[in-house]
């Protein structure tokens, strides 16, 4: 299992962007200890804004998974103005302990610590909220005013505000510290991602990536485009199948259904940078976005969990990884 950190803290902020991936990855130096995944420990800050920041566990299957948004290490200079109750909101809280199985599996698995308020691996460099820093931004800004969605939510590469829409800080952030956490947290993470696509793509043929994720049950005010909105039990995403095969997307919504799940298919979510980058099936390259609702396993205001919804969960999703197995896709 590999904790990756990056090196090169000079860089602009958007060489990872820029490069071809091969390249940002020769960038990168990788530190290998030995761990588990989901046991990033309690959550409260870290010692040193260095810690490691990705684990990632080698697989080999097709199948990859990882969790960009369960990390509860939060760095000592994240400098938010929110206590950390109401940062812990932000995470997609268990999901590194849902999906715990599936490295015996054989199945790559990657998982982010740092936590998705303090930068959010599933945007790209370019969703960018300028009016967050005291000096202009240097690198480069996307325009797109779907890309931009959720950055006008407060919901960008760094966020603006929460869920319900209280500010995470009371400060001007600088260029410098922005360009630092993405150096350890955003570049670190999609080279360990693009690592574990390659690998199972370069073993097999083809590969099949699922994206982790949680939702909660009811939609927060800025969380969506779909404020207030009762979400199904599972919400899968291709981004109206650009990123996965739509028969592929099928058999994971038809698994769930016949598990008794309630599924929703491209909304209220429809998948956005990590299956965007690395989904390509005319390539035999499939990603595929699974939000699972928090209600099925955890109490939302406490943040526990609820052991019998939670065990329901991980026989399923374990039938489900199994099945994808055993599929070829081609």
């Amino acid at each position: 299992m590999a904790s990756i950190r990056s090196g090169r803290l000079g860089q602009p902020p958007h060489f990872a962007h820029t490069l071809p991936m091969h390249a940002a990855l020769r960038l990168i130096h990788h530190r290998f200890q030995q761990a588990q995944p989901g046991v990033t420990g309690s959550p409260g800050l870290a010692a040193t804004p260095s810690a490691a920041t990705v684990t990632a566990v080698p697989g080999s299957t097709p199948l990859v998974l990882d969790s960009p948004h369960s990390g509860t290490q939060y760095p000592a200079d994240f400098g938010s103005a929110c206590d950390l109750a109401t940062l812990r909101r932000a995470e997609d809280t268990h999901v590194e302990k849902i999906y715990a199985f599936a490295p015996a599996l054989g199945v790559a698995w990657v998982e982010a610590h740092f936590p998705r308020i303090y930068l959010d691996a599933n945007r790209d460099t370019t969703e960018i909220d300028t009016t967050l820093f005291d000096t202009p931004w240097p690198g480069p800004v996307a325009t797109d005013p779907k890309v931009l969605s959720k950055v006008r939510l407060g919901k960008g590469l760094i966020w603006r505000s929460t869920d319900g829409g209280l500010p995470i800080y009371q400060r001007r952030l600088s260029v410098g510290e922005v360009q630092d956490r993405i150096e350890r947290c955003w570049v670190p993470y999609h080279a360990a991602v693009a690592q574990a696509i390659d690998a199972a793509h370069a073993r097999h043929g083809y590969s099949i990536h699922l994206n982790c994720h949680s939702m909660p049950a009811v939609a927060g005010r800025f969380a969506t485009e779909f404020p207030g909105l009762e979400h199904a039990d599972f919400v899968v995403g291709d981004r109206d199948g650009s990123t996965a095969s739509p028969a592929l997307s099928a058999l994971v919504c038809e698994h769930l259904r016949a598990c008794g799940y309630s599924v929703e298919y491209n909304h209220p979510y429809k998948g956005v940078e990590l299956v965007r980058r690395y989904g390509h099936p005319a390539q035999h390259r499939h990603s595929i976005q699974v939000e699972i609702n928090r209600k099925l396993y955890m109490d939302e205001r406490t943040l526990a969990q609820v052991p019998e919804g939670m065990a329901r969960l991980q026989a399923d999703l374990k039938t489900l990884v199994q099945r994808l197995l055993a599929h070829d896709p081609r």
